[in-house]
C-alpha cells in the first residue's frame, strides 16, 4: 500500500539582512542580502528551505506556488517541482520565478527526509561524507587591508586550500590587487570572479597576466549570457587558469548548452537559482555526462547535502555574506574543519532550524 502526505501549507517570509560593510564587484554595489524563507507543512511536520532573491517573490510563492503543489504528495517532490515549472510558464521561468521554485523545493526535500526521520544526505544518497570549500568574497569595494585580511583568514583560520577575490571594477588596477592577495595567502591557490564586468579583449589581456600570477580559476570573464565569448576565452588562455560559469543557470536547459558550446572548464551551479534540489540533481547527471566538474554557487548550509550526493562536485563556494547570514539566522548551520564542511547525520532533513526571534528584526 502506498503511503501518501499531502502538502497542507505553503508559507513565505522575507529578511533583508544589512552587510557589515559596503560590498561590490565588478557590475554592481550592495549593502544588504534578502534572504526568502519558505516553510512547507505536511504530515505534522514542516520543511523549510530559502533563496536569496528579491521580497517580491514572497506573493508569488505563497498564491501561484502554492496553489499549483497543494495536495500534491510530500514523499513526491519531483512532481510538486513539474507542477511548478508548469504554473510559471507564462510568467517566465527564468529570475524571480526560478529562484521562488528554487526555495519551495529544498522546502519539499527537507520536510520529507524530516518526515521519514532521515538526514536530507542519507535520503538523496552520496558520493562523499565532506565537501570542500573555498573562502569567496574580497570585494573591490574593499582597502587592501581588508582584502588581505579576509582572503588570508580563510586560509589560517578555516584551512581553505583556495580563496577567491572579485574584480573587474577597475580593470586596470586589477593586477596589482591580485599581488596584494597572493602575498596574503601565501601558497594556498587564488580564483578571480569578474561577474562578467570585462570585454573579451579585456579578459584575454588579464588572464596572460592572471597565469603569471598563477590564478587558478577565471570566473565569468565575461557575462555569462556570452557564450561564444566564454568559450572563446576558455580556448585561448594558458594554463593554470580554468574557466567557470553558471551561476545564473536558472533552468536545465541553459547548463546544457553552456556545456555543448564548450564554455567551461568547470560549470557552476546554484540551488538557490537553478530550481531546488531536483534540478541540481539534474544539473549535477548533466556534468557527469559531460565530464566537467561540478562547484556548487554560494548559499553553503543548503548545498551541503545535496553536493554529498552530485558525482562530479568539486567544492562549495564559503560566501562571505551567506556564511555570515545562514549563522545568524539558522541553528545547525555548517563550520569549516580542516577546509572541508560536512552533514549532521544525528540531524533530520537538511538539519536546519531558522532562529525566529534573530530574524525577527530583519522582516521584510
Amino acid at each position: 500500500m502506498k503511503i501518501q502526505v499531502p502538502i497542507e501549507r505553503v508559507r513565505a517570509r522575507a529578511f533583508k539582512i544589512p552587510t557589515d560593510k559596503p560590498e561590490a564587484d565588478g557590475t554592481i554595489a550592495w549593502d544588504a542580502t534578502t534572504l526568502v524563507l519558505v516553510e512547507v507543512s505536511g504530515g505534522g511536520t514542516c520543511g523549510i528551505g530559502y533563496t536569496y532573491s528579491g521580497a517580491s517573490i514572497v506573493t508569488l510563492i505563497q498564491d501561484e506556488l502554492a496553489n499549483a503543489i497543494e495536495g500534491f504528495d510530500v514523499l513526491d517532490p519531483q512532481s510538486a517541482w513539474l507542477s511548478m515549472q508548469h504554473c510559471v510558464r507564462n510568467l517566465g521561468r527564468e529570475g524571480l520565478a526560478a529562484t521562488a521554485i528554487s526555495a519551495v523545493d529544498a522546502a519539499l526535500y527537507d520536510l520529507k527526509a524530516r518526515l521519514l526521520n532521515l538526514p536530507l544526505a542519507r535520503l538523496l544518497g552520496g558520493y562523499r561524507r565532506s565537501i570542500p570549500i573555498y573562502g569567496s568574497g574580497g570585494f573591490t569595494s574593499y582597502s587592501d587591508e581588508e582584502l588581505a585580511t579576509q582572503l588570508s583568514s580563510w586560509v589560517c583560520d578555516d584551512g581553505c586550500a583556495f580563496v577567491k577575490m572579485k574584480v573587474g571594477s577597475h580593470p586596470d588596477d586589477d593586477p596589482r590587487r591580485v599581488e596584494v592577495a597572493k602575498r596574503a595567502i601565501g601558497d594556498a591557490g587564488l580564483f578571480v570572479d569578474a561577474n562578467g564586468a570585462y570585454t573579451v579583449r579585456q579578459a584575454l589581456t588579464l588572464a596572460k597576466l592572471f597565469a603569471g600570477q598563477n590564478v587558478g580559476w577565471f570566473e565569468e570573464p565575461v557575462s555569462s549570457d556570452d557564450l561564444q565569448g566564454l568559450a572563446a576565452i576558455r580556448e585561448r588562455i594558458s594554463a593554470p587558469i580554468e574557466v567557470a560559469a553558471g551561476e545564473y543557470a536558472y533552468t536545465v536547459g541553459y547548463v546544457r548548452r553552456m556545456l555543448e558550446a564548450h564554455a567551461v572548464d568547470v560549470q557552476q551551479a546554484d540551488i538557490t537559482r537553478c530550481g531546488g534540489v531536483t534540478a541540481f540533481l539534474q544539473i549535477a547527471a548533466i556534468c557527469e555526462a559531460f565530464h566537467v566538474d561540478l562547484s556548487g554557487h554560494c548559499a553553503p548550509a543548503l548545498h551541503l547535502h545535496v553536493a554529498c550526493a552530485a558525482p562530479r562536485l568539486r567544492h562549495l563556494e564559503w560566501f562571505h555574506d551567506h556564511v555570515r547570514i545562514e549563522h545568524m539566522l539558522f541553528e545547525g548551520a555548517p563550520a569549516p574543519k580542516k577546509g572541508r564542511i560536512e552533514p549532521d547525520l544525528s540531524r533530520p532533513g537538511n538539519g536546519l532550524i531558522f532562529k525566529e526571534q534573530d530574524a525577527a528584526r530583519y522582516a521584510a
